[in-house]
């Protein structure tokens, strides 16, 4: 709860905690960054104690390279972990934002179900499969009527010639099979 009762939304407290990983994680690599540029700079001043023959400062600096070392591997565990983090928060969040999704699909399905009714669905479906079976029969009809009120006597000779000119190219004869 805020100051006057009016609370963040789980959206609002979500981006508030990646911003802080990331703000986290930045700083993990700026730390990260100057403990490398230390690594660096004791193994130059390790060679220069050898060098010089300072053996025991080349142990005490050899002893803090190896810590540095062991402190890089940590930030990069350390940032590893932060960004598991960040991807199990984003992935929560987007689980979330399905399970709301789902929630508002459910509610309209719900409500298109009540407003169904199927026995006014299934009188709608009877009648236009009636009325499309009458439109069928008519249409019919006058294909019929078309056809007796257009058809010629020429069609049905010409018709016999193309057959019967097939038929003598087979080797067939007309008479047997036309009747």
């Amino acid at each position: 709860m805020d100051l006057f009762g009016v609370g963040k939304t789980p959206a609002q407290r979500m981006k508030e905690y990646q911003r802080g990983i990331k703000k986290s994680v930045r700083e993990m690599d700026r730390e990260r960054t100057t403990l490398e540029r230390n690594e660096k700079k004791l193994m130059t001043e390790i060679k220069k104690a050898a060098k010089d023959g300072h053996m025991d400062a080349a142990k005490i600096k050899a002893k803090d390279l190896v810590r540095t070392r062991n402190y890089i591997k940590k930030m990069y565990k350390m940032k590893s972990h932060l960004e598991a983090v960040s991807l199990r928060l984003t992935t929560m969040q987007s689980s979330q934002q399905m399970a709301a999704s789902m929630k508002g699909i459910t509610k309209i399905m719900a409500r298109m179900n009540q407003k169904m009714n199927m026995p006014q669905i299934q009188k709608i479906m009877a009648d236009f499969e009636q009325q499309n079976e009458i439109m069928g029969m008519k249409e019919e009809m006058m294909s019929d009527a078309m056809d007796e009120a257009f058809a010629d006597d020429e069609d049905e000779d010409e018709e016999d010639a193309v057959l019967g000119g097939i038929m003598a190219e087979l080797g067939i004869e007309v008479g047997n099979t036309m009747k």
